[in-house]
């Protein structure tokens, strides 16, 4: 072979090991956070369809608009921080609520998602959920019946690092991982993710020293975040804890399972009487 021949190799060899961390690193933020924003006719929809959930707007620490709706129950009731998955429009949320009455909630949009302005980040994200549980806990009639955290595939991460810094009255997680480096490393296994990743949502390294209750909900067949994440950081977990496997589900049918919405009801129910 040709020394020119070999030294084009070489360079085409050198370009993919350099470039592809290189574009990985320059593009996660679109890979890890599909911003959702919300449109104006689904907004008018909701306005008409959800008359009594009101759109909450405060500042983040740094100065930006952030958006979360709030459906108040009747009555002195436990009031949910709700922070959802990385492709979630959290509107979506509100069709829900039927399922667990006499609940209060505060569901968040991220930045860049909703009506929330910004860019998401880890960082951002964290430093945001913990003004709106600020923001939850002087509302009148949240402390008294104790503020519970919600969080769902990405929103997990965010969720347990919440618990971590304020005194959530308990944690539900709903496909979660121990970490976004564990699996980033799933599909990316070709890469130095440890090098590259920004974004770590490290709650493996959180959970032992929890000592909140934990419902942990995990899609047995889940594609996106297989069960073994979610069950490395269930064991690591420091207080006490409820694991259920929804079996046949997938990372995008967690709601239709029967257990899901029954497992939800109970542990608010045990966690309030």
């Amino acid at each position: 072979m040709e020394w020119a021949t070999v030294a084009s190799i070489l360079k085409i060899a050198a370009a993919v090991v350099i470039g592809v961390p290189l574009l990985a690193y320059f593009t996660q933020d679109s890979l890890i956070f599909y911003r959702q924003p919300l449109s104006e006719s689904r907004r008018a929809d909701l306005a008409k369809r959800a008359p009594a959930v009101r759109e909450v707007f405060l500042l983040s620490d740094d100065g930006v608009r952030l958006q979360a709706w709030h459906a108040q129950a009747p009555g002195s009731s436990p009031l949910v921080l709700y922070f959802g998955g990385n492709a979630e429009e959290s509107s979506g949320m509100l069709d829900e609520l039927h399922n667990v009455p006499g609940v209060s909630w505060l569901i968040v949009s991220y930045r860049g998602y909703g009506l929330s302005e910004g860019a998401p980040g880890e960082a951002a994200l964290v430093a945001d959920a913990l003004r709106w549980f600020d923001y939850a806990a002087a509302l009148a009639e949240a402390p008294a019946r104790g503020i519970y955290v919600f969080g769902r595939s990405l929103g997990s991460g965010v969720a347990v690092a919440l618990a971590a810094r304020r005194p959530v009255a308990g944690v539900i997680l709903v496909a979660p991982y121990e970490s976004l480096t564990a699996v980033a490393k799933r599909y990316y296994w070709y890469l130095p993710v440890d090098l590259l990743l920004r974004h770590r949502f490290d709650s493996l390294a959180l959970a032992p020293g929890l000592r909140q209750p934990l419902l942990c909900l995990a899609a047995e067949r889940d594609e996106v975040v297989p069960p073994v994440h979610a069950e490395r950081l269930f064991h690591a977990w420091g207080g006490p804890k409820t694991n259920v496997l929804l079996k046949g589900a997938s990372h995008n049918s967690t709601d239709a399972h029967p257990l899901f919405w029954q497992a939800i009801r109970g542990f608010l129910a045990r966690r309030v009487d």
